[in-house]
């Protein structure tokens, strides 16, 4: 049975905490109780904890900014440079991929002219479509999105696989490593997503203007994104 550890950087009052979990075990197709959390405000995971599990898993991030930073940064960015010295089996999504990109090398800015929220156009690059992992998404796919906060350079260990309109950098592998990251959030469906959102409905009118009831009705079902994580799985284990 694998062992999944998410890594969190959410405050202790953040509803969408548990709601993570539960995503997660939904997209992978595991049981909850497969997914242990550690709390990345509270410090890096032990070398221990990371070999007691086979994947490692970062998703969102509620209040927190790796372009914006804080105490609690530098930590959490050791402890994306040991996934990666480790080459631990790593899936990152949203603030994870952000977090992973800057703590190797690359550069993470806020930028509201960039930000995107709903369900967004993707396109694979060559690199994407030649990719296992990816290629079978379809050259174009939606994705569910929601940031501010972009990857505007790619850390020299990342080969770029897909970009939007809006941002060129939408996911990335990192090379001679099981790692992966994606700027949107494949652990969420369309029901997670609009959950989401009513949870930080501040972004809505933010990001694109409109009504809360405005933007729900256009948020679609994201069909190619949602067999990511499951296909990942399978292939660590054909590896």
């Amino acid at each position: 049975m694998d062992r999944f550890l998410l890594l969190q950087i959410r405050n202790a009052d953040d509803l969408m905490r548990d709601q993570e979990i539960g995503c997660f075990a939904r997209a992978l197709n595991c049981d909850r109780a497969q997914i242990g959390v550690h709390d990345l405000l509270a410090g890096p995971p032990t070398i221990q904890e990371l070999d007691a599990v086979d994947v490692v898993l970062l998703g969102g991030s509620g209040d927190y900014s790796v372009a914006e930073g804080g105490d609690w940064l530098p930590p959490a960015l050791l402890a994306m440079w040991e996934l990666y010295e480790l080459g631990k089996p790593t899936f990152a999504s949203c603030w994870g991929f952000q977090a992973m990109a800057k703590a190797l090398g690359g550069e993470v800015v806020t930028d509201a002219s960039r930000a995107e929220l709903g369900s967004i156009e993707v396109q694979l690059t060559q690199a994407g479509r030649d990719d296992p992992l990816f290629g079978p998404l379809g050259d174009r796919f939606l994705a569910p999105m929601g940031h501010q906060d972009c990857v505007v350079q790619l850390p020299p260990q990342a080969v770029l696989l897909a970009e939007s309109e809006t941002n060129q950098n939408q996911a990335f592998r990192v090379k001679d490593r099981p790692i992966y990251g994606t700027q949107f959030h494949p652990e969420l469906d369309r029901l997670a997503f609009i959950q989401r959102i009513h949870a930080y409905p501040a972004y809505v009118k933010s990001i694109t203007g409109e009504s809360l009831e405005a933007f729900e009705a256009s948020v679609q079902d994201t069909p190619a994104t949602d067999q990511l994580l499951g296909r990942f799985m399978q292939l660590l284990r054909d590896a």
